[in-house]
């Protein structure tokens, strides 16, 4: 799977995206440039590439996954403009953009926020599933997203900034699979689920999504230390600025780089089964452990 297959989903993601989000020109056109400013310049769009790939492999067509692909894509917009927010994170860089809150204001960014998540849900309500499908899709991302998720995983990391290095391993590790790893698995799960996969094959591509949240974040900590903000698109260095709990601080570049491979194998033995039909799943997977940015 080549950078070129990527860009398909990418394209489609996009399109889903822009068509989702409410016209500039319309009031209250501060809110709505706004939400689009969050959402339509720049990003991985790893989350919607996930739910392509993993729909896919099980079987989706692709009208049913723009939906889903779509709205945790914005779930996840929101929780980079809450995040960057001067009460949270306090950051004025994102996609090698202003913050929302930069480009605007402090109340336009936490309105933008609210706006995207409440839209990601309407998305869902009318996607092309059939109820019960429709169901669990809200169920996956609703948890994924709230107190037992990415929110929880936010405000264990607020209570450990400061005091990062008091934090044990595996504290961490639970940290980061709620406040990153949730949203990955949900866009793995939601694929599948609009593919009608069996229970093993669920199962299965849990397990791979769990590894592939956690060396996600692994990854994001090596490059806060090693890369610079013209490459990252955000402020680099504010980890150790802010003493945030992070891989390299508990345990060392090279202990974290081995908890990459080990990830690594993880990841290839959860889809083995699946054989070449996951070759996607994989290069995913690979490319969340060797991106720069």
């Amino acid at each position: 799977m080549s950078e070129r297959d990527f860009a398909r989903w990418r394209a489609r993601a996009d399109a889903a995206l822009a068509r989702c989000l409410p016209d500039p020109d319309a009031a209250p056109r501060r809110l709505h440039a706004a939400m689009r400013h969050a959402v339509l310049l720049g990003g991985k769009r790893m989350r919607p590439m996930l739910v392509y790939a993993s729909g896919e492999l099980c079987g989706a067509a692709p009208e049913t996954l723009d939906a889903p692909a779509a709205a945790i894509e914005l779930i996840h917009a929101y929780s980079l403009v809450h995040d960057d927010l001067p009460c949270m994170d306090d950051d004025a860089l994102r996609r090698g953009q202003p913050t929302v809150h930069v480009a605007f204001d402090e109340a336009t960014a936490v309105l933008a926020g609210d706006a995207l998540q409440t839209r990601a849900y309407e998305l869902l309500a009318d996607a092309p599933v059939p109820d019960a499908t429709r169901v669990a899709l809200f169920r996956v991302l609703a948890g994924a997203s709230g107190a037992a998720g990415m929110c929880g995983g936010q405000a264990l990391d607020l209570d450990a900034t400061g005091n990062g290095h008091a934090m044990s391993v595996q504290a961490l590790k639970r940290l980061h699979a709620l406040k990153t790893g949730a949203l990955i698995r949900a866009a793995v799960r939601m694929g599948a689920l609009c593919g009608g996969a069996e229970r093993e094959q669920t199962e299965a591509l849990d397990r791979f999504a769990d590894a592939m949240g956690l060396a996600f974040q692994v990854r994001d900590d090596i490059l806060d230390i090693e890369s610079d903000s013209t490459t990252l698109g955000k402020t680099a260095g504010k980890d150790l600025v802010q003493a945030k709990a992070t891989f390299p601080a508990l345990i060392g570049m090279v202990a974290s780089r081995c908890l990459l491979s080990d990830l690594a194998t993880t990841m290839d033995a959860a889809l083995s089964d699946f054989g070449e039909s996951a070759s996607a799943l994989g290069a995913l997977g690979r490319l969340a452990i060797e991106r720069d940015r």
